[in-house]
């Protein structure tokens, strides 16, 4: 059974997704969950299901080289690290501890609106296709080889949070099913 983290900032929706997956469980045994944000709602997710929290705050840090030191001190088991919403940069000296072992979850079809806001930047752009993408990280932010990718046709009746809605759906689907194959060898 491999062992795996989840690095979250905010609600924690896909970590939820992976850390609900009966699939997920089957393969993989959730040891940590990483979070640098203390008031996030995906603290009480992990908390709820038993999973162990690092939770830490970076502004009481010297500098990224320390929490980073830290993280990687309680990480070292894990096979792999799924990032869900986890805002913070991973340094080059963090992605070789772990090269090839780092997979994100983007809101948008990448190449195309990398970085924050991407589903809002899409919908204002009026893209005929708004989607998701699952990708190995690399130091290029949302770079990295992708995985999966999956869209829907946008229906510009809808609110722009309806529209994050059913983007949100399909990352859920989509990160359990990428994830799933990943821990099978087969990705």
């Amino acid at each position: 059974m491999k062992k795996i983290g989840i690095f979250a900032s905010g609600t924690g929706t896909n970590f939820e997704a992976l850390a609900s997956s009966d699939e997920i469980k089957s393969l993989a045994d959730i040891k940590i969950m990483v979070c640098d944000n203390p008031g996030a709602r995906v603290i009480k997710r992990a908390e709820d299901k038993n999973i162990e929290c690092f939770v830490f705050n970076p502004k009481e840090y010297e500098n990224k080289a320390a929490y980073e030191k830290e993280i990687l001190e309680k990480i070292k088991e894990l096979d792999y690290i799924f990032l869900a919403g986890y805002m913070r940069i991973l340094s080059k000296d963090f992605l070789e501890a772990y090269k090839g072992k780092v997979i994100n979850i983007h809101p948008s079809l990448l190449p195309k609106y990398k970085g924050i806001e991407s589903i809002k930047r899409a919908y204002e752009a009026k893209e005929e296709y708004i989607g998701v993408t699952i990708h190995y990280v690399n130091e290029e932010i949302d770079g990295g080889e992708i995985l999966a990718q999956d869209k829907f046709k946008v229906d510009y009746s809808k609110s722009l949070d309806e529209i994050e809605s059913q983007v949100h759906d399909i990352e859920h689907r989509l990160y359990i099913k990428t994830a799933a194959e990943i821990l099978k060898g087969e990705k």
